[in-house]
């Protein structure tokens, strides 16, 4: 075989040599002095099996660019330098070529990277058959270059990362088969080894099979808490077994599936809230929250009331399902309820759901919405007007349903008098009388109990207490006045109405049951006859209405005035009475016709009478008495001589008794007049021969009555001489017989006989002048004397008197009298204004005179002792 020939020296192959090693870089330097000792034995092998018929090579793959793989023109005997000059190449057989022949060298060297995985895959051993041609001549050569495996690749997985779900619940001991990796390098390159990063849930199974297959398989250890890792994240790394070794890893993502193994959990097991009392409906009392560890539907919660929670509760508040908004719904009073517990419950929406409770602790807040609270709890009435201070009326009870200053109340009692409180303990008072009770005054009280609370603002209660007062008999009947003044008309029927009394007893029931009576206690009244009679044969009192009224009829001129006591006595025990004095005064009626006296004496030229009454008669028409009188006048008496004095008297009194008188007949102008009130018989003008020797004059003497009652008197005047006239006085003076004034036509005539009469005519002129003057002066002095009142009793008297020319005068305490010379004097009395009392209920006599009850109006009326017609 000939050697290759050498186409280069040395020198330039070790240059070449260090520009390969130069661009091969340092990485390829140390591949080189790892794998030096190891290509030459490979050459010394291959070069002997090409001596023997067949040229193996083997090259590490991966190995360098121009690695020598083996030199053929040494294998084939060829001279350094023929390989190049006989154009040595090799030749591969449908490849592409990965080593060539280095023409300056002849060495066989690696001209392309040489990948086993790529060019045999699995396959072991990794033989590639090439031909080495030689031409010149042209020469074929079979070698076998056998690429040996280096752990040039990495064990790798099928993905980076891979995924898994895996069911919180499931039990630990549970298989989760997993994808190993590969290694495309072979032998022991390829033998893997499997680790699992730390987890305390999963450990790595890792079995090889029969086949020398792997299977491996993630094994649960501890249950899953999705709530606690809800994704876990393991390396798998894969490690083959080169020298050095390599690793893959791929990432095991695995997701924890939630199971609905979390109940909702609320952030306080119990709320403590606190609202005020009365707050409007819907408002919001707190927003409940809950937490679900779980996901999804699982995680869904809704709020609800607890099943143990009363219905009353569920009346009042109101949550809501999706937001936990727990609301009032009614009207919270803190008196009725003053704290709520209520229970709430979050339930999930899992299969089977899942619930957690919390405790709502809401307390009331008190607000003064109550007004205080005032209760009798026991009343005693009516109380006794003599009760002492200091009697317990009534028990009460006082309570304000709210708290604190909202619930403290005061109390006090309105009006203040006569009754006050008096706290007994808290809550409780008595109703105590602190005054002196009259019933009288006050009959029943309206007291009113009043509380106030300490709240702000302050309400206020009350509780009204009537207490009526019971009577006792401390009040004796009283009349309206000491002393009444009763007037009663003359001549009243018997049993007719004179007044009525009432007595006043402010007591109530049988204290103030009032009965009358006419005290006989040395009452009574003195007739005109002398004789002594009681009240009680006048005038009676009915026992129950007080009504006055007469026994028997009454008599002016046998009783003017009637005193006595009526005593009103009422029921109780001990009973009462009390006294009131009357004064009844008799009213005069004209039932007394005017009466003619005897005359007293004469006047100038008057006679003394010789006879009596010489005729009476009553005229039916007038009822008028007629007397016939005889007087005397001288002829030429002037104008104005008092001929005769006509006396008359009036048993009544006042007007009645007020007498007046005319001269009936003769009519017109006569030679005579009469007083109108003084009777005094005159000469109207001078007395003539013409008038005749005799004049007859009818004298009406008339009362001032409704209707007025007369009397008539004729007087028969003679005319007479001056002489005879004389001799009549003297005639007169010598007679002590009372009669009526008359001058005996006997006498007259005897004295005109008589020579010797001026003598003693002159001397009865002196005796009848004397006589007047002691007349006269009498008179002064009867007239200026005081009389007596006629009635008696504890109050003055009103008099009246009539003068002689018809006008009144009044007096009081004393006495006028209507009086004539000689004669008896009589007193006229008028009362005015009777003081009577003011009926009591009932009807009202419908008669209002006098004397058949009180009068609507003061009456006024005269009573009078007997007594003439002048002054």
């Amino acid at each position: 075989m000939e050697k290759a020939p050498v186409s280069e020296s040395r020198p330039l192959r070790q240059a070449s040599r260090q520009r390969r090693r130069a661009v091969r870089g340092p990485a390829a330097m140390e591949m080189d002095a790892r794998w030096g000792p190891a290509v030459r034995l490979l050459v010394l092998v291959r070069a002997w099996a090409l001596v023997s018929g067949q040229v193996r090579y083997s090259v590490p793959e991966e190995a360098k660019t121009g690695t020598v793989v083996g030199r053929l023109w040494q294998e084939l005997g060829l001279e350094a330098g023929d390989a190049e000059a006989r154009q040595l190449r090799v030749v591969w057989q449908g490849r592409r070529a990965s080593v060539e022949v280095s023409g300056a060298s002849g060495a066989l060297v690696v001209s392309s990277r040489l990948d086993r995985e790529e060019l045999c895959g699995k396959s072991a051993p990794c033989s590639l058959r090439l031909e080495v041609l030689l031409e010149r001549p042209l020469r074929v050569f079979p070698v076998e270059l056998e690429v040996t495996d280096i752990n040039d690749n990495a064990p790798r997985f099928p993905v980076n990362e891979e995924a898994f779900n895996i069911a919180e619940l499931s039990l630990p001991g549970s298989r989760f088969p997993l994808e190993g990796a590969s290694d495309a390098d072979i032998g022991a390159n390829a033998e893997l080894s499997y680790t699992l990063s730390p987890s305390e849930h999963f450990r790595l199974d890792h079995q090889r099979n029969d086949d020398q297959s792997d299977s491996l398989a993630l094994i649960l250890t501890k249950p899953l808490d999705r709530e606690r890792v809800p994704v876990h994240r393991l390396i798998l790394t894969a490690t083959d077994g080169g020298r050095p070794s390599l690793t893959g890893t791929m990432e095991l993502v695995i997701t924890v599936l939630d199971a609905n193994d979390n109940a909702p959990q609320f952030n306080q097991s119990v709320y403590k809230i606190k609202v005020l009392e009365g707050s409007e409906v819907g408002t919001l009392l707190i927003t409940l929250s809950a937490t679900d560890l779980d996901e999804g539907s699982n995680s869904d919660i809704m709020y609800l009331f607890s099943r143990r929670v009363a219905a009353q509760v569920k009346e009042m508040f109101s949550v809501d399902e999706n937001k936990g908004e727990l609301r009032l719904q009614g009207k919270l009073d803190y008196e009725e309820m003053d704290n709520y517990e209520i229970t709430i419950e979050a339930r999930d929406k899992g299969t089977p759901p899942l619930s957690g409770h919390c405790k709502v602790l809401l307390e009331v807040l008190d607000v003064n919405d109550n007004a205080p609270e005032v209760w009798v709890t026991s009343l005693s009435v009516p109380v006794p007007e003599d009760a002492s201070v200091g009697t317990v009326v009534a028990l009460l009870s006082v309570s304000d349903r709210d708290s604190g200053a909202n619930g403290r109340v005061r109390c006090w009692v309105w009006p203040s008098s006569p009754f006050g409180l008096e706290s007994r303990f808290a809550g409780s008072y008595s109703l105590v009388l602190r005054e002196a009770l009259d019933r009288e005054r006050v009959s029943a009280y309206e007291v009113e109990v009043r509380a106030e609370d300490g709240g702000q603002p302050a309400l206020r209660g009350s509780r009204g207490v009537r207490v009526p007062v019971s009577d006792v008999n401390d009040n004796a009947p009283s009349f309206s006045q000491a002393v009444y003044t009763v007037l009663a008309r003359e001549n009243n029927a018997a049993g007719a109405e004179l007044a009525r009394l009432w007595a006043r007893d402010p007591d109530e029931a049988e204290n103030g049951r009032v009965s009358y009576s006419v005290w006989e206690g040395g009452t009574g009244a003195t007739s005109s006859g002398g004789g002594w009679r009681p009240a009680s044969s006048y005038v009676s009192v009915d026992a129950e209405s007080g009504r006055l009224w007469a026994v028997r009829p009454l008599d002016y001129e046998e009783l003017q005035v009637l005193q006595f006591e009526v005593r009103a006595v009422d029921a109780g025990e001990p009973p009462l009475f009390g006294n009131a004095t009357v004064q009844l005064f008799v009213v005069d009626e004209n039932d007394n016709a005017p009466m003619l006296l005897p005359p007293a004496g004469g006047g100038p030229g008057l006679v003394p009478f010789v006879g009596g009454v010489v005729g009476a008669s009553v005229e039916a028409a007038t009822g008028s008495e007629s007397e016939t009188l005889w007087a005397w006048a001288t002829w030429g008496s002037p104008a104005g001589q008092v001929v005769a004095k006509i006396r008359a008297v009036d048993a009544d009194s006042g007007y009645n008794a007020w007498l007046r008188y005319e001269v009936w007949e003769p009519r017109g102008k006569g030679p005579f007049r009469v007083g109108l009130y003084s009777g005094e018989v005159s000469t109207a003008r001078a007395l003539e021969e013409a008038d005749g020797p005799r004049q007859r004059l009818v004298i009406v003497v008339r009362d001032h009555g409704e209707p007025s009652r007369s009397a008539t008197a004729t007087l028969s005047v003679s005319l007479v001489e001056g002489g005879e006239a004389a001799l009549s006085v003297a005639g007169s003076s010598s007679s002590s017989r009372l009669g009526v004034l008359s001058v005996a036509e006997g006498s007259l005539a005897a004295g005109a006989a008589s020579s010797s009469a001026n003598v003693w005519l002159v001397v009865a002129i002196c005796a009848v002048s004397s006589l007047l003057v002691l007349a006269l002066v009498l008179y002064g002095v009867a007239r200026c004397a005081p009389r007596a009142a006629v009635l008696s009793g504890p109050s003055p008297a009103t008099l009246v008197c009539a003068s002689e020319v018809g006008s009144w005068s009044y007096s009081q305490r004393q006495s006028r009298s209507l009086c004539v010379a000689e004669g008896a004097g009589k007193s006229d009395l008028i009362v005015f204004t009777p003081n009577l009392p003011p009926p009591p209920p009932g009807p009202v006599a419908e008669n209002g005179s006098v004397g058949n009850g009180l009068s609507p109006s003061p009456l006024s009326s005269s009573m009078a002792s007997n007594g003439s017609s002048g002054c």
